[in-house]
């Protein structure tokens, strides 16, 4: 019969200890004591022992902080979204001579897609497409604004 023995006897947990005294990697005091690492660090967690003082650890939750204060809010995703599309395109409107449907789409066509997908009207431009590039010039445009993003959270 096969008897289950508790993984943190009394002389683990003592051997735990000094090797983490010693500064000994979880790694290491693993192996030093036949467990996994995982087991010495939930051990040691459950324990209260951190290499960190409370200053270290007050910083780390300043540094946290302040790095979710940079993402943008919901409000602010908003403002850039229609500042980027409330922006008129410089040149002339864009005329999509040569509509393609998606059997008919190829490299010699631009890829641009109009109407909505699934509607009754839905196509691609179809007009020439820039050397390499997916889109017409006229869609290029409109897909590639350099520096719009960074505009508009600038306001």
């Amino acid at each position: 019969m096969i008897t289950i023995e508790p993984t943190w006897t009394p002389e683990r947990v003592d051997q735990l200890k000094i090797y983490f005294e010693a500064g000994l990697s979880c790694r290491d005091i693993a192996v030093n004591i036949g467990v996994s690492r995982n087991a010495v660090i939930g051990k040691l967690s459950r324990l209260n022992l951190t290499r960190t003082t409370p200053d270290e650890r007050r910083a780390r939750r300043k540094k946290s902080n302040a790095h979710a204060a940079q993402r943008a809010t919901a409000k602010q995703q908003l403002r850039l979204l229609q500042a980027v599309y409330e922006q008129e395109p410089d040149d002339a409107p864009i005329v999509s001579a040569n509509n393609c449907s998606l059997f008919e789409l190829s490299e010699q066509r631009c890829r641009w897609p109009i109407s909505t997908p699934g509607a009754d009207d839905f196509c691609f431009c179809g007009n020439t497409p820039l050397g390499g590039m997916p889109y017409c010039s006229g869609h290029y445009r409109l897909a590639y604004q350099a520096g719009s993003r960074q505009r508009a959270m600038r306001g």
